[in-house]
C-alpha cells in the first residue's frame, strides 16, 4: 500500500501563498513520501514536533517554510498548516493552530 499526501482546505490556501521554490520543495518531499513511504523519510526533510504533529521542512531562495502534518491510519499524511518561518524556533501559536486543526480532522 502506498502513502498519500493531502492538504486540508485551509492548508491548500496557505500552500498557494508560498513562493514557487518553496512549493516545488514541498512537491519534491511529498513525492518522496509517496514513492518510498513515510517511514523511510527522515531528518532533515521531516521532524517530529509534538504529539501527533510532524513537520515537513521547506527551503527555498525566498526563505524557510514549514508544513505541519499528521499521519493517519491507511498510510495517509494530512497537512494541516503551512507557514513561512521567520524565527529559529517554531512559534508556539503555529503549533497550537496545527494541533487544533488536527483534532478537527480526526
Amino acid at each position: 500500500m502506498t502513502w498519500t499526501v493531502g492538504l486540508t482546505e485551509t492548508a491548500a490556501e496557505e500552500y498557494a501563498a508560498l513562493a514557487p521554490d518553496q512549493r516545488a520543495h514541498f512537491q519534491r518531499i511529498a513525492g518522496l513520501i509517496q514513492e518510498h513511504g513515510l517511514e523511510r523519510i527522515h531528518f532533515p526533510l521531516v521532524r517530529h514536533i509534538e504529539g501527533p504533529l510532524w513537520e515537513i521542512r521547506l527551503k527555498g531562495r525566498s526563505g524557510i517554510a514549514r508544513a505541519l502534518y499528521v499521519a493517519r491510519i491507511g498510510q495517509r499524511v494530512v497537512v494541516v498548516r503551512i507557514f513561512v518561518k521567520k524565527t529559529e524556533k517554531t512559534p508556539r501559536r503555529e503549533i497550537e493552530k496545527a494541533l487544533q486543526r488536527a483534532e478537527e480532522i480526526t
